[in-house]
């Protein structure tokens, strides 16, 4: 129990330090926007139904958010191989720019902050970070394979 408790206890002060450092590196994209595209590069191909869902948002919301970045060149829509009805969903390579900006700002600022702790202390977390993945994985994406997919998407 008390690991299970450091972790949601830790979890909120690290989510929102992240987000705080990226809200300053997303270009003037409103969250859903954003998030939108984190989801698009973390899954090629993704259908907007699938992003409707994560977004928690209804077809229609969800479609004039894509469209909006379709638009604006972050985007691109493309034809399903399975399926010539389905469209599915791709990042482009500004697209790109914009999520590995807000990433490498969020990364420097994290290892700022680590700096004030001992090469020990920073061994330990990254030791305790690859446990939590090794756990909890296969719930989300690897943020860090998510950035070279992003990289090599085109």
């Amino acid at each position: 129990m008390d690991c299970a408790l450091e972790l949601l206890d830790g979890g909120p002060p690290l989510v929102w330090h992240i987000r705080r450092v990226m809200r300053g590196h997303r270009r003037g994209l409103s969250v859903p926007q954003f998030r939108a595209m984190v989801m698009i590069a973390n899954q090629p191909c993704v259908s907007l139904s699938c992003v409707a869902e994560h977004l928690a948002l209804s077809l229609p919301t969800t479609s004039r958010i894509i469209s909006g970045l379709v638009n604006k060149g972050f985007l691109k829509r493309q034809g399903c191989a399975d399926d010539r009805r389905q469209v599915s969903l791709g990042i482009t390579s500004r697209g790109q720019a914009v999520l590995t900006g807000a990433w490498s700002a969020a990364q420097k600022s994290m290892a700022q902050e680590l700096k004030q702790l001992s090469p020990q202390q920073r061994a330990a977390i990254t030791d305790a970070m690859q446990m939590v993945k090794q756990v909890f994985g296969s719930l989300g994406v690897d943020g860090r394979n998510a950035e070279v997919r992003m990289q090599n998407a085109e």
